[in-house]
């Protein structure tokens, strides 16, 4: 019961986050200014008149209230029913289905790179701390830090597409090639510049936190005293601060998930990579409100569940946490 209460707690607190971020896209939504039946309509829209454009509207369910309009909606998300999208002329599933492998390729990828090497910065500049490495990595880290993704991607762009050539201009292969007859090298060549993008965003945050944890510890009384002993500082840096740090930084790497996905939608649209994170700009731009909605639920439940496993981890390092929540439990 006590291992089971923690996580039933975080799985009601996730659908009602969920539940919350549903309302308020919806909300948000309905108070846009793009009129989904003139959205639908498009270049027909002068063929059409009033009754036809009301028409649509009531097999939409358009015409009633906006609370019955969400429990309709809701109601057919929850039997597996998202809806049709209408800029990509499919069911709002098979979208989503075809748009999740690059952006899993893209954004899971980069995530566990930035991790990895955030992780691996992070405690050498701590284990060295004010040395000419600490100097740069926290130099590096403070500059990618405050660069915006869409900037830093644009940047990249231009060096290493437009100015050098090394890499292709944009998408997921060769413009004109069908995507089944692109070979693994183009796929690779095309995700190369959008991933390191990516990688290079995420370091910033995970290298500052695990730096400061690794200093926490290398000032610890444990780590001093094996240096009295003389004991080398790579040897600690295995030995004592690495395995001190890592669940903590597991559950920091969990918590960044939200904030890569975030820059991963902005780096998809600057690279024209076919992912999630443009096919949600594309829906809110050709006002796609079905495959918006859905994307934005996708979108809060990654985050959530990289939240949710953050501070599950987290309970797991610290005993505080653990017994502040098993008080509660009868």
């Amino acid at each position: 019961m006590r291992l089971i209460a923690p996580l039933i707690s975080a799985l009601v607190r996730l659908a009602a986050l969920l539940a919350f971020v549903a309302l308020c896209a919806f909300l948000l939504v309905k108070l846009s200014p793009i009129d989904p039946v003139d959205a639908y309509l498009g270049p027909a829209i002068g063929r059409v008149g009033e009754a036809q454009r009301a028409a649509i509207a009531t097999a939409w369910g358009l015409d009633r209230p906006w609370p019955a309009q969400f429990l309709l909606w809701l109601g057919n998300l929850l039997s597996g029913d998202a809806g049709y999208s209408l800029s990509f002329n499919a069911p709002v599933a098979e979208v989503i289905a075809a748009r999740a492998g690059p952006s899993l390729a893209l954004a899971g990828t980069s995530w566990f790179l930035s991790s990895l090497v955030g992780f691996v910065l992070g405690i050498l500049a701590g284990v060295y701390e004010d040395t000419p490495l600490d100097r740069f990595v926290r130099g590096w880290s403070f500059v990618l830090a405050s660069t915006p993704t869409f900037w830093l991607a644009i940047l990249m762009l231009t060096i290493f597409s437009v100015g050098l050539g090394w890499a292709p201009l944009c998408c997921a292969g060769p413009i004109g090639v069908r995507p089944q007859d692109v070979s693994l090298m183009q796929t690779l060549s095309h995700l190369a510049l959008p991933l390191v993008t990516l990688t290079l965003f995420g370091v910033a945050q995970i290298a500052l936190h695990t730096r400061a944890k690794a200093i926490v510890i290398m000032r610890s009384d444990h780590v001093r005293f094996a240096l009295a002993q003389g004991a080398g500082r790579a040897d600690i840096a295995m030995r004592h601060v690495a395995r001190n740090a890592a669940l903590p930084g597991i559950a920091l790497m969990l918590a960044s998930i939200g904030e890569l996905f975030g820059g991963a939608m902005l780096a998809e649209q600057v690279f024209a990579y076919p992912g999630l994170g443009r096919a949600a700009v594309d829906a809110g731009l050709q006002g796609d409100v079905p495959l918006l909605l859905a994307i934005t639920l996708l979108t809060a439940l990654v985050v959530g569940l990289g939240g949710m496993a953050a501070r599950l981890v987290a309970k797991a390092v610290d005993p505080r946490l653990r017994d502040a929540d098993l008080a509660v439990v009868p």
